[in-house]
């Protein structure tokens, strides 16, 4: 098991990282018990939430909070039982509002909630090899009515050549683009979803996506992101909107709108998982691409969980190695063919894989 998670480790680039310890409220006559609370827990667990009383306050009540959210009162010193089930994975910003002597102080510690998941290491058969663009900085790729889409930006390799960002249509078995709709210089073209016979392509830091029609590609709609960040992955549950943005959080936006519904922040076991890129949705889960990894994680859209990992290093050896060659990056899944599509940014083929256990 060690050299397993291990595995985890090389494969994700995960940092192993706590909270350190609990942290008690500053300037409070209050602080949490924190002899009875842990660093990390697991989302099956539960801790007992009590609060230090060294100045012997007469205290009338307290009311818990997590991440701002009220979790429960409780009368005088008596303790609560805060159960973690329900709870996104990531930091749990504990909050407790003591009332005594018609006065109230507020005392505050912290953990990190983490996955009890083991990842399965899965894996896979090459079936085809196709001829990619090397001038596709790829960044987002999809199937959609037996039609692979392809979204690219412009990065700069060594060479000092710039690309184009753009939205293509791609006869997937020769390499050739037969339709392009490319991005102003200023804009760095992202991951790209399909939904409802719409196109929803996003860019890396103007903090804007656009909409088009799929069988056109005329523009129908700017949208602007609910906050300030950046645009990374992309994918669709047929329903929602699911994007990540370098951290380790997808957001789940609603299509019409483009607002926050919810969101999952993405462990493997003890560890967060960031830079989560390109994504695409199959059989109900979300395959991403890491950053900079040569790997694929298939990720519990629900909890943020990692189930899976398929390690694709090999795939990096039997491409030809270009000036501007970059990162492994796109996933598209073939319906018809139960079979993945991964390629990299400006490599020089495309991969048709099935994955096993």
């Amino acid at each position: 098991m060690k050299n397993y998670n291990f595995l985890f480790i090389i494969l994700l680039g995960i940092s192993l990282a706590n909270c350190g310890g609990t942290k008690k409220g500053e300037n409070s006559l209050f602080t949490f018990d924190d002899s009875k609370i842990k660093a990390q827990y697991q989302s099956q667990e539960s801790l007992e939430l009590g609060i230090l009383n060294p100045n012997e306050k007469d205290v009338d009540s307290i009311i818990y909070y997590n991440n701002e959210i009220k979790i429960g009162s409780k009368k005088g010193l008596e303790k609560l039982i805060f159960n973690l089930i329900d709870q996104k994975f990531g930091n749990q910003n504990l909050k407790a509002v003591v009332y005594f002597d018609n006065d109230y102080s507020e005392a505050t510690t912290k953990i990190e909630l983490v996955s009890n998941v083991t990842p399965k290491l899965l894996n896979y058969t090459i079936v085809n090899t196709y001829p990619h663009d090397t001038l596709a900085y790829t960044q987002g790729l999809e199937f959609y009515r037996d039609t692979l889409y392809e979204g690219t930006g412009n990065g700069t390799g060594p060479s000092g050549k710039k690309g184009i960002s753009s939205l293509r249509k791609t006869d997937y078995k020769t390499g050739k683009v037969y339709k392009k709709v490319e991005l102003a210089e200023q804009f760095f073209g992202e991951g790209i979803t399909i939904l409802n016979n719409k196109v929803y392509q996003l860019t890396y830091q103007n903090n804007e996506g656009y909409v088009y029609n799929a069988d056109t590609f005329k523009k129908e709609k700017t949208f602007q992101y609910y906050k300030k960040m950046e645009g990374w992955g992309l994918t669709s549950d047929g329903k929602n909107l699911y994007m990540t943005d370098s951290s380790e959080t997808i957001h789940i936006l609603d299509p019409e709108t483009f607002k926050e519904l919810n969101h999952i922040n993405v462990y493997s076991l003890d560890s967060k998982v960031p830079a989560v890129n390109e994504l695409e949705w199959i059989d109900g889960k979300i395959y991403g691409n890491v950053y900079q990894k040569n790997a694929i994680a298939v990720i519990n859209p629900k909890t943020g969980a990692v189930e899976g990992i398929i390690n694709l290093a090999v795939l990096e050896k039997k491409i030809t190695k270009l000036t501007d060659t970059n990162v492994l990056n796109g996933i598209a899944f073939n319906p018809k063919t139960k079979t993945i599509f991964v390629t990299g940014k400006n490599w020089d083929k495309m991969f048709e894989i099935k994955v096993s256990e």
